[in-house]
């Protein structure tokens, strides 16, 4: 009977022993989490035995114990991890387990130049032909990614979005980089979606009777200024982006636009209107000739 009742004290105090071991955290009072990387390959004992290394637990024994009582020793997968010392055995393991791996979540805006979007990566990003094809969204990526999966995943994203209507525009004689350089414009230049269907119109309205285009927003892209009031000087900028020395589109796209403005694009809307003027406070004002234009200048741009 002795032996009886030492064995089931020597149990319960094995359980506490687990248990403490397992349910409580190494340190609850670092909330801090670190990144931890799990390479391809690694075995169970190598991880436990690096996040005892990395002070992320108290023993590796509790790590090993746990996951093979549980039998996931070969679901534990590669990536890196965002922990903390704060974290339970369970909650570290079932992150391991379920390959919730760190993420960086990011959101481009609609408008963004390729530029904006490397100085808000800290990155650069490789490749040619970029501008205009970067699909604005809020995206995750790991925290070591590279440029070239920046662009990979931007471009799909893109390509996703496009592609139910290349057809309709390859349908109507364009192609798709004159469709996304117009969208760019439109991006820019106007904010409501009925405004920038009005400017759409207007402005391939405008490239088939050969007028310039006149795009204030592309002299901004060649300057780099932020700025919506452009000097005579700068429309007499020599670039195959300046649309006021130029016929025609710009040498190409000049921000990264929105479905919104692709759609536009697409689809511009009917109209009797040749000019449009963005007021300063960002409202849209229509006219039908040079006349009504100028005197819509004199009224809003003083």
């Amino acid at each position: 009977m002795r032996k009886f009742f030492f064995f089931i004290i020597l149990l319960l105090f094995l359980g506490i022993f687990l248990w403490q071991g397992i349910f409580l955290p190494k340190d609850s009072s670092v909330v801090e989490k670190k990144l931890f990387l799990i390479e391809k390959g690694q075995s169970l004992f190598q991880i436990a035995e690096n996040l005892e290394r990395e002070s992320l637990i108290k023993n590796r024994f509790f790590f090993d114990f746990y996951v093979l009582i549980r039998g996931a020793q070969n679901k534990l997968q590669a990536g890196e991890y965002s922990l903390s010392p704060s974290m339970d055995i369970t909650e570290i393991a079932k992150k391991i387990i379920s390959g919730e791996v760190a993420k960086i979540v990011v959101t481009i805006p609609e408008g963004f130049t390729v530029k904006q979007i490397e100085e808000r990566l800290g990155l650069k990003l490789p490749g040619e032909n970029l501008e205009g094809f970067l699909f604005p969204d809020t995206y995750q990526f790991p925290p070591r990614v590279s440029g070239a999966e920046v662009v990979k995943k931007m471009r799909d994203n893109f390509d996703k979005k496009f592609t139910p209507y290349r057809n309709e525009v390859s349908g109507a004689g364009l192609t798709p980089f004159e469709i996304i350089t117009m969208a760019s414009l439109l991006e820019k230049e106007v904010k409501t979606k009925e405004d920038k269907e009005l400017v759409s119109g207007i402005l391939w309205k405008r490239l088939e009777n050969k007028i310039p285009l006149q795009i204030d927003a592309t002299i901004t892209y060649i300057t780099g200024q932020k700025t919506t009031k452009i000097s005579k000087e700068e429309t007499q900028i020599d670039s195959p982006y300046n649309t006021y020395k130029y016929l025609g589109l710009p040498k190409g796209p000049i921000c990264n636009p929105g479905l919104e403005s692709i759609l536009a694009a697409i689809y511009p809307k009917d109209s009797d209107y040749w000019y449009y003027l963005s007021t300063p406070e960002g409202e849209t004002t229509f006219s039908k000739t040079l006349e009504e234009h100028n005197y819509a200048k004199s009224k809003y741009l003083r």
